[in-house]
């Protein structure tokens, strides 16, 4: 005898966020675009209320909707949201959440540089070259902060992976804080020069040297930290 397994179908809640958020996807433009209104919507899709009102709310707090009550549900680009909330519960000390991220960045960013070098189009070029630009520029910590952070959301878009850029947006608040850290210790001289390495790899089209350059800057973004060292645990 052959089995073959069950596939559970997904619940109508389930059904109305995937059919909400390939439209999304599709036909609206986030940070502009509006749902219809909730009775509209649920017309459309040939459900009650409840059930669109319980799937807005999924999606809302999955960072892809708002509700603005009396206004209506606007389209945002905020699905890093969750997670961002999350850490500060999980790893109440700072220093501790700061020391755990450099180690992800080390395990995320040297591929997303090795992939930018393969995939990266003339537009992500561009963009990272204006981001660039931005660092060299900066006069002000916080300028200095939102050039750096925009260079490395602009690689994780370059590297074509979607998971790795949702990845780095869902740590984005949380590299800020590093950014914000480190600049208030150095200069931004050294971040200019290793930048500047990174997308001349990503241009030449050489992955492994663009993957080296970033491990580099990581490297040299640790050390800006001077987060104390941990103690680590007796033997048993």
């Amino acid at each position: 005898m052959t089995f073959s397994a069950i596939k559970p179908q997904r619940s109508l809640v389930e059904e109305v966020c995937a059919r909400i958020a390939s439209v999304i996807r599709d036909e609206i433009t986030v940070g502009d675009g509006w749902l219809p209104p909730e009775r509209d919507l649920a017309l459309k899709l040939g459900v009650s209320r409840p059930v669109v009102r319980e799937a807005t709310k999924r999606l809302e707090l999955q960072g892809l909707l708002e509700v603005k009550h009396g206004v209506g549900t606007k389209v945002v680009d905020k699905l890093h949201k969750p997670l961002n909330g999350s850490l500060a519960l999980l790893i109440p000390d700072d220093k501790e959440r700061l020391r755990q991220l450099i180690q992800v960045r080390f395990m995320l960013e040297p591929e997303n540089a090795r992939l930018a070098a393969e995939n990266a189009s003339a537009v992500h070029i561009r963009k990272l070259r204006a981001a660039l630009k931005q660092l060299e520029a900066a006069v002000d910590f916080e300028t200095a902060v939102a050039a750096d952070m925009t260079f490395h959301r602009e690689l994780a878009a370059a590297s074509g992976n979607q998971i790795a850029t949702l990845l780095l947006h869902s740590l984005s608040e949380l590299i800020q804080t590093s950014l914000s850290r480190g600049y208030s210790r150095t200069s931004t001289t050294n971040a200019v020069r290793e930048h500047a390495a990174i997308l001349s790899a990503i241009e030449k089209r050489d992955p492994a040297t663009a993957a080296k350059a970033m491990r580099e800057h990581l490297i040299t973004a640790e050390a800006d930290l001077a987060l104390p060292k941990t103690k680590k645990a007796p033997r048993a």
